[in-house]
């Protein structure tokens, strides 16, 4: 397995890079690139790259800020309602897949495999969302390549409580467009 212990660049830089897939991800607060790892988590990046093919992510919104320790969306429109998805996957973290500041992850609830559209981006290294023998932790499937300024930004965006949920931006953050990066641009 591959060694995810450095950071998310030096976890990036551990496979061959050419053979991944990356998407663009365009947001009111600036534009960034996540390399997937199929590798790591085929059945995630499948279950990711679906919801991307279909148009899912446009106009969904990152509801969930917290600074120093994650963004999260992918899951509501900008007035707050949920999208309906599709059926859960299973959890595929590792033990070698760190949370790390710049790494994307599935969010979820207790329940381990109860992941479908919804992710999360670290914002700083986050060791207790880890796999570990005793608690399966949440499923790393990429990373952030450019623009971490764009994630930061959002990170530092004013929140409130809205729709009973806390740490939810006063300005919706909205997803514009999530893209796969085509091999000849």
């Amino acid at each position: 397995m591959l060694g995810w212990t450095l950071s998310a660049q030096a976890q990036d830089a551990s496979a061959d890079n050419d053979d991944l897939p990356q998407v663009r991800v365009s947001t009111t607060e600036g534009a960034f690139e996540i390399r997937l790892r199929p590798d790591i988590a085929p059945e995630t990046v499948a279950n990711f790259l679906d919801y991307v093919e279909q148009g899912f992510y446009d106009g969904t919104v990152f509801h969930r800020v917290i600074p120093g320790f994650m963004i999260q969306g992918g899951g509501f429109d900008s007035d707050l309602r949920k999208k309906a998805t599709d059926d859960p996957i299973r959890n595929e973290s590792r033990q070698t897949a760190k949370n790390l500041r710049g790494t994307i992850a599935m969010a979820r609830t207790r329940n381990p495999d109860s992941a479908t559209s919804q992710f999360f981006i670290n914002l700083a290294d986050n060791p207790h969302l880890n796999a570990t023998r005793s608690s399966p932790g949440y499923t790393v499937f990429g990373s952030v390549t450019q623009g971490m300024g764009a994630v930061d930004a959002i990170a530092n965006v004013q929140t409130t409580r809205a729709n009973g949920m806390a740490n939810v931006p006063v300005e919706p953050v909205i997803i514009q467009s999530i893209r796969l990066i085509d091999d000849e641009q």
